[in-house]
Order: C-alpha cells, then sequence, then structure tokens
C-alpha cells in the first residue's frame, strides 16, 4: 500500500559484519614475559577500553601501559580490536611507558623486592634521579615521589607481595590514591584475592567502599572476578565494615572464615 515503509532488506553475507565476534586475547607484559588473557572480549571493544581490563588483569595502571600487536607501532585508544585485525587467540604485547624511569619501577614491582623497590624513587629521601626529577623540589619531588610509591602499591597488591606492600604502607605510600581508572590498591588486591594483602591495606585505612570509574567497590570486583572459590574474601570484607572492624587479628579472620564456612 502507498506510503507503507518497506522493510530494509540485509544481504545474508553482511550479517557477520554487524555481530561483534567474541575473541580470547592473549598479552605479554614485554618487560617480564608475564602472559595474561582476557577471555570474551568483543570484537568492537576499544583499545581503551581493554587497558581498563588490564589494569585489572595485569596490575598495570592504565597511564602506563602500550599496547602494541605484530608491527610493534602503538595502538590507539579509540580503535577497536577488529580495526586492528587481532586475530582469535592473538598476543599483545603490553609495554611499559620507558620516561621518567617507569620501566624499571615496574619490573621491580613485579619482583616485589623492598631492597631493590627503595633505591628507585618511592621516597621522599631517595637519591634516586632520571633527567625529568632531577630538577624537582619542595611539593614537586614529594608528588613525583608519592605517585612512583603508589603505582609500586598498587602493583605489589595485584601479586600478593606482602612483604613489598608492608614496606611501602610503612612508608607512606597512599593506599586512598587512585588509578586514572578510579582503582585503588584495595581493588586489586580484592579482584586477585589477595587476602593477607586486603588485611594490610584495610589495618592502613583502604576503604571497602571507594567506586572507580565505572561504579565498582572493591567488593564487587571480588564478587564479579573471583566467583564462588573467592567469595569468602568478599564476606570479610562485608563484615569488616558493618563490623567496624579495621585490624583484625590472624585468629579473628580465621574464626570468621570458619563461621562462614558453617554457614
Amino acid at each position: 500500500a502507498r506510503g507503507r515503509t518497506q522493510p530494509l532488506a540485509i544481504a545474508p553475507e553482511a550479517v557477520p559484519d554487524l555481530v561483534p565476534v567474541v575473541l580470547s586475547v592473549r598479552m605479554r607484559l614485554e618487560e617480564t614475559g608475564d602472559m595474561f588473557r582476557l577471555a570474551n572480549c568483543l570484537s568492537d571493544i576499544t583499545v581503551r577500553e581493554l587497558k581498563e581490563d588490564l589494569d585489572l588483569a595485569a596490575g598495570i595502571p592504565f597511564n602506563l601501559q602500550r599496547l602494541q600487536y605484530l608491527d610493534q607501532g602503538d595502538l590507539l585508544d579509540d580503535s577497536t580490536l577488529k580495526s586492528q585485525d587481532i586475530l582469535p587467540g592473538g598476543i599483545l604485547s603490553l609495554c611499559v611507558w620507558h620516561y621518567d624511569g617507569w620501566m624499571d619501577l615496574v619490573v621491580a614491582a613485579v619482583e616485589g623486592d623492598p631492597s631493590k623497590l627503595s633505591c628507585l624513587g618511592i621516597t621522599e629521601d631517595s637519591f634516586y634521579r632520571t633527567a625529568n626529577s632531577s630538577h624537582l623540589e619542595g611539593n614537586k619531588w614529594r608528588q613525583w615521589t608519592s605517585q612512583r610509591a603508589f603505582v609500586v602499591l598498587y602493583i605489589t597488591s595485584h601479586r600478593g607481595h606482602l612483604d613489598a606492600v608492608w614496606y611501602l604502607l610503612e612508608h607512606g605510600a597512599s593506599c586512598r590514591r587512585r588509578s586514572p581508572v578510579g582503582r585503588t590498591a584495595l581493588h586489586v588486591a580484592s579482584a586477585m584475592g589477595r587476602l593477607d594483602c586486603i588485611t594490610l591495606l584495610l589495618e592502613h585505612g583502604a576503604s571497602i567502599l571507594d567506586r572507580d570509574a565505572h561504579g565498582e567497590t572493591p567488593i564487587a570486583l571480588a564478587r564479579r572476578l573471583q566467583h564462588q572459590q573467592r567469595e569468602r574474601h568478599m564476606f570479610l570484607l562485608h563484615w569488616m565494615a558493618r563490623s567496624g572492624v579495621k585490624g583484625p587479628s590472624e585468629l579473628t579472620v580465621r574464626r570468621f572464615f570458619r563461621q562462614a564456612a558453617l554457614g
């Protein structure tokens, strides 16, 4: 009939291009050789979104990441996996920015040796300098060292390096500072189920109520990423929040776990 809209005809061969493909993507942290796997990535995910996921999966803050594929050129944040012709099972290179000594710092943080970390400009009294920091003084110097201390705290909390986390907190690293994605060290420790680090961070004032840029708290991340096998960690955090306990002893933690296990 006149005036009626005719249905839009779509060629069958064009349909697959309209539906995002689900990919499993592997990442290699080039500085250490560590491998990470992100499953169920849609082909239309942007590189920026992929970096935000890696912020949790690899524990490397978003702003320090560089992603490369095959030709070693840096992938643009607004490009997609599909536009970069990344194949299922493809391996992307995760690199750390080399400027200002970040690469050496990240490698040391991944290793988690406090004696090495202490020599890399994470405290105000450090003699370590880069070309950029050599002229910094006063508040600018304190900001520079505190930012580096936070990055190390973020990575070591993610990896479960308890001695390094303790060293950093005792030397003034802030557990309330956030990554560019709005996450604290407690977010990544909770996501990875690092119970010892979680407890230590809480004892030093970390908050389970902090929300990241996506509105997720450490408890929500523990629930979403660790599933049933790590659910007790989330229960512990929730119990701490409701009871007001800031520094539970090991005996208290074990007693809570026994009660949770019994129902």
